[in-house]
């Protein structure tokens, strides 16, 4: 395993002009199909596929004063087992894998980092407890656990030991997390790991947004995406090299080998969080390598919440996929996930030109061009062919495109390079806007957490141009924007809370308009739908995305008849339908809103599968948690 490891470390620094592409594909499918290899991939792709994230918030009433553990536990013969666990430095986001199954879930504040949940200590647990069901494969969201300042009677006894195995430093998975470039969490070995065993990677390291200092408002947050195999610490030379007192770098550190869908979600569910923490304005993002694939695919699918994107760099990224990839994936028996996204002309890479870059959004290109030029190869950076480098779809984006007698690997260690770029972030300004000053409140009260609002604005003149701005429950009278001037109409809502909708505003230059909205309970039924079988497209951390030929979906009680209006196509915006509270069904998922109190039954017909029906007790204020429908084939 070593040798296939060091061999694809190898080629990603740049390999001698000696040695050919296809004769270092051989040697990889070759290393790839030894033994120990074989067994490993194919195992750590495996328990991937098999695995369900877990993803919630933290509320707690005592910031900034971490560790918080959170931990998923199932029963085993009468005794609590830790399946997973995660650690915290203050309230926010969390994520945990766990297999198939059921499971509490619960969080404390580790006071002595130990590990073990002492008396005292305050906690909080999902539901009374609550158990949640995981099925294999995807995301299960919500799992949302307050924790008071004191201690307080859980499900758990004091003594509780969540692991045996004590790491001698408890890293925060919280984005925003403080770390220094030069630990070893960003170890080659590491970068190594979350290449060839993702699974391993998520499970003992997480995917996190670091920081190196705290959070300062005066300063542009520069995102850096790493490559294969990277970590952080590849990035040291360009920070040395910015401006710290106008930038401040954050980096997105992942499994480099998984599915390309799932890293931009998860750098999706990271930036939200940091969003709703810290307010930014704008955010510059520099990735290298595939990490430019994954920002990409970030921008292209939620741009929509996310306009504070002003600019995107990518170095040395190959937008037209690599033939290796194609070729490892037709030839091994065990595949790296992201090989399989890697092909030319893969889905994946046919999804990241659909749709055209945001006009929001002003794009660079950088690339290398010290590689083979031999009659027998083509033209290449000593990794990448120059046709997947120069894409012409991603070319025709790009408002320039820089060439540098550097290779792949050496890009980012470039001075010729760092001076370029250090050019475009000084210099660059984007257009100028206004803000919105948003004040609400909640009429009732609510059985639980209030639910998190959401701003949707809407160009008029311009369709499908909406852009969602998520908030926190506690987030009246904050200031949003800049936003690009001109006539909007907004829609203020929760998911489960209605607001209002259609209401006009002018948001001019340098100027702040104020909005009033007032918040009323909604009763919603909502899930997703999941195949029985198992399937490789459910990766870990991601929605489900399974086809189905729906017939009806129906909802029926005293008084209420209501069939979901079924929607297909990716052209399909699904905010046409929730900001006037449509029922609905689309890629999977379906909605029933504004409901009464009572007792419904729901009843889902799909070609192919058995008739699911389910009882549904509905209460007003108190939310129902989102489903996981299991269809069963005939």
């Amino acid at each position: 395993m070593n040798k296939l490891k060091s061999a694809m470390v190898g080629l990603n620094k740049g390999l001698p002009t000696v040695y050919n592409k296809p004769g270092v594909a051989l040697l990889i499918i070759c290393l790839v199909t030894t033994g120990c290899a074989l067994i490993k991939l194919k195992k750590e792709n495996a328990q991937g596929l098999a695995s369900t994230a877990l993803v919630g918030r933290i509320s707690t009433a005592f910031p900034g004063n971490g560790p918080i553990v959170v931990a998923a536990y199932a029963m085993n013969q009468g005794k609590k087992e830790v399946v997973d666990y995660t650690v915290l430095h203050d309230f926010g986001e969390y994520e945990v894998l766990v297999a198939k199954g059921n499971y509490y879930v619960f969080a404390y504040w580790d006071k002595n980092s130990n590990l073990i949940y002492d008396a005292g200590e305050p906690a909080g647990q999902y539901g009374d407890p609550k158990m949640v069901f995981a099925p294999a494969g995807g995301v299960v969201a919500e799992i949302n656990i307050s924790i008071p300042e004191k201690a307080q009677n859980i499900d758990v006894p004091s003594g509780f030991e969540i692991s045996a195995v004590k790491p001698h430093k408890l890293y925060s998975r919280l984005a925003g997390a403080i770390v220094d470039l030069d630990d070893e969490l960003f170890s080659e070995e590491n970068g190594s790991k979350g290449y060839w065993e993702g699974f391993t990677f998520f499970k003992e390291i997480g995917g996190n947004i670091y920081f190196l200092e705290e959070y300062d408002p005066q300063k542009i947050p520069i995102l850096f995406i790493h490559g294969v195999t990277g970590t952080p610490k590849g990035w040291k030379y360009f920070v040395d090299n910015i401006d710290r007192t106008r930038f401040q770098p954050w980096f997105f550190y992942y499994a480099s080998g998984s599915p390309i869908k799932t890293s931009s979600h998860l750098l999706y569910w990271k930036l939200e969080n940091l969003k709703l923490k810290y307010n930014f304005e704008q955010l510059y993002i520099t990735a290298h390598s595939l990490g430019g694939l994954v920002a990409r695919s970030f921008i292209m699918d939620h741009s929509a919440r996310f306009p504070y994107v002003k600019l995107f760099i990518s170095l040395a990224t190959p937008w037209g996929g690599d033939r290796m990839a194609e070729y490892g994936v037709k030839q091994s028996p065990a595949v790296v996930p992201c090989w399989i996204d890697m092909q030319p002309e893969s889905p994946f890479i046919q999804s990241l030109y659909r749709t055209k870059m945001p006009d929001t959004v002003s794009f660079y290109m950088f690339y290398g061009h010290r590689g083979s030029r031999n009659p027998f190869r083509s033209n290449n950076d000593r990794a990448i062919a120059f046709s997947s480098l120069l894409d012409r779809r991603a070319q025709s984006e790009a408002k320039m495109n820089y060439a540098f007698n550097v290779d792949h690997a050496s890009i980012i260690y470039s001075k010729a390079v760092s001076d370029q770029y250090n050019a475009i972030i000084n210099t660059f300004s984007h257009p100028s806007g206004g803000y919105l000053k948003i004040h609400f409140s909640y009429h009732h009260s609510f059985d639980g957490e209030r639910p998190e609002p959401t701003l949707i604005l809407q160009l008029i003149g311009k369709k499908h141009a909406e852009m969602e701005i998520k908030l926190r429950a506690d987030d009246n009278g904050r200031i949003l924007g800049p936003f690009p001037a001109g006539d909007y109409l907004t829609t203020f809502g929760a998911f489960t809370a209605i607001g209002k909708g259609n209401v006009s505003v002018t948001i001019e230059n340098q100027e702040t308009c104020e909005l009033k909205y007032v918040l009323t309970p909604d009763n919603v039924i909502y899930g997703t739908l999941i195949s029985a079988l198992q399937s490789k497209d459910w990766a870990a951390g991601m929605p489900y995305q399974e086809n189905f030929t729906i017939q009806s979906i129906t909802l029926n009680g005293t008084g209420i008849h209501r069939k979901s209006h079924l929607l297909e196509g990716d052209d399909v915006n699904i905010l046409d339908y929730f900001i006037p509270r449509a029922d609905c069904y689309h890629k999977g998922n379906f909605f029933f809103f504004g409901l009464p109190a009572g007792e419904f039954e729901l009843v889902i017909r799909a070609q192919g599968y058995k008739p699911f029906v389910k009882k549904c007790f509905v209460k007003s204020g108190k939310q129902l948690d989102p489903m996981h429908v299991e269809l069963t084939p005939e």
